[in-house]
């Protein structure tokens, strides 16, 4: 893909967006994919180490993406039109980015052309996370965890 071709990655509001365009927006990381837990009286979102059962680890995608509605009931389906309630989505989460009119980091595929360098840069959670089959409900406080700020928007 041509810098020409793959502009429209940092230059087109997000509500312009076709299908295929939202979703090559994502860099798969697979980041939304990890169980998140909330603090009831500041709002905070704290993100665990352990991931939904129908992740794909290695490929850092949905093992069935078309039923995940079904398979998970409150699986977020990412729109343009609520990107800027993402509060929730990581720093470095490309939608997330995109609402709040900020360019994409030099590691997302669509700026490098490499589909690996999500994981080379060590922002996708492969290897990092264990399937929620193995973690009792109420043993997910035990696996929260924070990402260093080198990961955020501006490290390019």
């Amino acid at each position: 893909m041509s810098q020409v071709e793959s502009a429209w990655f940092n230059a087109l509001p997000l509500e312009s967006l076709d299908p295929d365009q939202w979703e090559r927006l994502c860099d798969g990381c697979a980041r939304c994919c990890l169980h998140k837990l909330e603090d009831e009286g500041s709002g905070e979102v704290f993100y665990t180490g352990i991931r939904c059962r129908y992740l794909d680890e290695q490929h850092c995608h949905c093992s069935d993406y078309a039923q995940r509605s079904i398979l998970v009931p409150n699986c977020v389906q990412l729109d343009a039109a609520r990107a800027a309630d993402y509060y929730w989505l990581p720093s470095t989460c490309a939608y997330r980015l995109r609402a709040q009119g900020l360019p994409l980091p030099s590691w997302h595929p669509l700026v490098s052309g490499d589909p690996e360098s999500v994981h080379a840069a060590g922002i996708s959670i492969r290897g990092k996370a264990i399937s929620d089959e193995y973690v009792h409900d109420d043993g997910y406080d035990e696996h929260i965890i924070h990402w260093v700020e080198q990961e955020s928007p501006g490290a390019h």
